[in-house]
């Protein structure tokens, strides 16, 4: 097994971040605490050795507003150079820029805020708590979140990329436009292709090509909120905002129901509005497993370009949601399987798998 920066970093504090995390809570509503995430949730450690799930976790049932402590979780994989699918370090634009994506909803407040193609900012999450908290509005985009982020003291940043994600665009770039920019269908065909054979490659994390972390939480009082926060996908047209920080897209929260997030192709999760779909479904009666299989079969039924499908029929891309009940249930589910996500409740901190609709 190779060892990198963050098993080093976490396997001395796995056991103790472990038995801190699963302190017992108490509970009042039939709800039990529970924080999920994508599977980078639980990964990237902070100077404690905590991870996401494990710190949100900790925070919420100490006490810590559901929605504070998840923000504070994900600000970990935000601050993380080592995943380029989050805040600083992410895979940048076409033009090597760095464009950040958030959404967070509170669900006992009712409050949800996002940000959309923010710049030099590493914390969009902390941005678009903002907008939900200090303004109506529920959505600021480009160089007028930049000016609120600045005007609410958050640090603006020149640059977010790092020597890692900017030499990835740079061997992007190489490959895309060896004479100087084709017309532009054929080179957003070259640069899919490009990116695609990067991931096969192994230089890019397929799950950190359409890269985000969503992370949500219910407490004993059941309280439920999520956040979702991304750098989005890589190498996209200037400007392109997609399913993260749009309520009912990348994430929705209904305090009576429970939580869904997504990451994966984002276009096709908007097309949907899925995760909305997906505690509409709960809220019918189906647990978080069927519910979040529904929206599949609807995002499948809806995708019917030849460019978007395998030689099967099947789409040729993933969406994943992770869903969570006001009770605590949770699922993680997907077209295709195989990979996990993150888990954190009185059992501990965990990876669980993420179970395949198409296999």
């Amino acid at each position: 097994m190779t060892i990198n920066r963050r098993h080093f970093i976490g396997a001395g504090a796995t056991l103790t971040a472990a038995s801190a995390a699963a302190a017992p809570a108490v509970r009042r509503s039939g709800s039990r605490p529970t924080v999920i995430a994508s599977g980078n949730g639980f990964e990237s450690r902070d100077a404690d050795g905590l991870t996401c799930v494990e710190l949100a976790f900790r925070q919420m049932t100490a006490g810590t507003d559901v929605l504070d402590a998840l923000i504070a979780g994900v600000n970990i994989v935000e601050n993380d150079p080592e995943d380029t699918s989050v805040g600083y370090g992410g895979l940048p634009d076409a033009d090597g820029v760095v464009t950040l994506d958030a959404c967070c909803m509170h669900g006992p407040q009712r409050r949800a805020g996002g940000v959309g193609a923010l710049q030099g900012v590493r914390h969009p999450s902390r941005v678009a708590r903002d907008v939900a908290f200090a303004t109506d509005h529920h959505l600021l985009v480009g160089e007028g979140a930049q000016r609120f982020a600045r005007n609410f003291g958050h640090p603006i940043e020149d640059d977010l990329n790092t020597d890692r994600s900017r030499a990835l665009w740079l061997e992007w770039k190489r490959r895309t436009d060896p004479a100087h920019y084709p017309d532009p269908q054929a080179r957003a065909e070259a640069g899919r292709e490009v990116g695609l054979a990067m991931v096969a490659e192994g230089k890019i994390d397929p799950e950190h090509y359409y890269g985000t972390i969503n992370c949500d939480g219910v407490n004993a009082a059941g309280d439920v909120c999520g956040v979702t926060t991304t750098s989005g996908l890589a190498w996209k047209i200037p400007g392109r905002v997609g399913d993260s920080p749009i309520l009912g897209a990348g994430l929705y929260v209904d305090n009576d129901v429970g939580a869904a997030g997504s990451t994966g192709r984002g276009e096709a999760n908007l097309y949907s509005l899925a995760s909305f779909l997906v505690v509409e479904f709960m809220r019918s009666g189906l647990g978080p497993k069927d519910a979040g299989m529904a929206a599949l079969k609807r995002i499948q039924s809806q995708t019917v370009h030849p460019r978007l499908l395998r030689e099967d029929g099947n789409p040729a891309f993933n969406v994943n949601f992770y869903v969570l009940a006001k009770s605590g249930e949770h699922a993680g589910v997907a077209f295709y399987g195989g990979r996990s996500y993150a888990v954190c409740d009185e059992a501990g901190p965990r990876h669980e798998p993420i179970e395949g609709l198409l296999g």
